[in-house]
């Protein structure tokens, strides 16, 4: 899956909800109210409030968990759809908007306008404010929107890289994780391990396990993806796949006690890293250096320099995937794996050996010849950044230029691509078998 945005989706949000918090988790949260009221999505009116309430309900109070989160749900065609929370009430309410745009600062404002509007019962205000931005056709990015007197902001580009202090998840795991950590867990991303992120504030928990999937870019986290983990499906924990979830501290303990295999788990309110592998051995040592020693200017602590430094990274690894790039006039571009890995130098050959059998890596490369051989030439901040890095080879030729060999070969070819990558469909089996 080349990307797990809904890039066209219908509307700005799907659903907001007001829940109330059970006394126990026996009990089920209970809906208070909804909007649209004529919702008719029964299952996602029951699985939503299970994911308003990720800790320890018996046992916290709202200081300790802070006020805004953001959970996800990951459809069958692998796209991700993101539930914006804002606890009020001491915790015993939480209000939920669900929605296909990555809008994390706009919502979370939002979020605290309409409790802002339910502590004063100012419920015209409230159903004014939701009626215009449901109604509202999706912005263009860079769009100013008025939704009233007091609510105004500029749709975001999605598309570009995330900045601090702007990007609330990126700035958070800034602060948050010191820059070794950070390059550890990078590692065991790359290295597709079960992955564990705790922290005892639901909004640097969900923002940390966000901000460090956000670093892989341009390729993406194809396996169990659950920025928090409400109590119901701390089992996912001892899957037998690759996965990144984050748990709240309050339930961490309940998670250690199950059969864990081969677990990283990082503490971000203590900064800790445990592993059972050294996974950033295995990666280019002049890659891990360069990156170590941008991410530690001070430089880079503003704007994208976090972001961009990253990228670099990816940029040093995978970018020479262009030379492997095959054709043959009449016939659709074709990756060579066996050329990809050859050519490169010994440290890099043995990381790209392993690097062909992830699953972001494979997706990847299937989103870039599908792109290719539909004959959509285009170009994006990794392409330019292995362009200006020179970390191709003797192919540096542009998408335009590869669409333009394509053409005059006479086909264009549709890469026929199921909807959803093998792991996510089996994330999916797993998910629906423990329902």
């Amino acid at each position: 899956m080349d990307s797990r945005i809904n890039e066209i989706p219908e509307r700005t949000f799907d659903l907001v909800l007001q829940i109330a918090c059970p006394t126990s988790e026996n009990e089920d949260p209970a809906v208070l109210w909804s909007f649209p009221q004529d919702y008719t999505d029964q299952e996602f009116l029951q699985t939503i409030p299970k994911f308003c309430f990720p800790f320890d309900v018996e046992r916290v109070s709202q200081s300790q968990v802070g006020q805004n989160f953001t959970f996800v749900l990951t459809d069958i065609e692998s796209k991700q759809r993101f539930g914006f929370c804002r606890l009020t009430s001491g915790c015993r309410v939480c209000i939920c908007l669900l929605s296909y745009l990555p809008w994390f600062e706009i919502y979370y404002k939002f979020l605290n306008t309409l409790a802002d509007h339910l502590t004063k019962n100012q419920e015209n205000e409230l159903n004014d404010m939701l009626n215009s931005l449901y109604s509202l056709p999706v912005p263009k990015p860079f769009t100013p929107v008025n939704l009233s007197v007091h609510s105004y902001f500029i749709a975001p580009d999605i598309n570009g890289l995330p900045t601090i202090p702007e990007s609330r998840n990126l700035t958070e795991y800034f602060v948050a994780v010191d820059v070794n950590n950070m390059l550890h867990l990078y590692a065991s991303m790359l290295h597709e391990r079960r992955i564990i992120i705790t922290s005892s504030k639901l909004s640097t928990l969900t923002a940390c396990v966000h901000g460090s999937a956000a670093m892989l870019f341009p390729m993406n986290w194809q396996h169990i993806y659950i920025p928090v983990l409400p109590p119901h499906l701390l089992d996912y924990c001892c899957a037998p796949m690759p996965y990144l979830v984050g748990v709240h501290l309050s339930l961490l303990e309940r998670v250690r006690s199950r059969s864990l295999e081969d677990v990283v788990i990082l503490n971000v309110d203590t900064n800790t890293l445990e592993s059972p592998q050294d996974d950033l051995q295995n990666l280019p040592s002049d890659v891990v250096h360069s990156l170590k020693s941008k991410l530690k200017k001070q430089s880079t602590s503003t704007g994208s320099g976090v972001a961009r430094a990253f990228l670099r990274a990816q940029a040093a690894l995978f970018g020479s995937y262009r030379d492997a790039l095959r054709y043959k006039p009449g016939e659709p571009v074709t990756f060579c794996e066996e050329s990809f890995v050859a050519h490169r130098s010994s440290t890099m050959r043995n990381f790209l050996e392993m690097a062909v059998n992830l699953q972001l890596f494979k997706q990847f490369i299937d989103g870039r010849l599908a792109k290719l051989n539909a004959g959509r030439g285009f170009t994006d901040l990794f392409e330019e950044e292995i362009s200006e890095g020179g970390f191709c080879g003797s192919n540096s030729r542009s998408y335009q230029q590869w669409v333009h060999t394509v053409k005059r070969g006479g086909v264009l070819i549709n890469t026929a691509m199921t909807k959803a990558s093998p792991a996510v469909k089996t994330a999916y089996r797993y998910a629906s078998l423990d329902q």
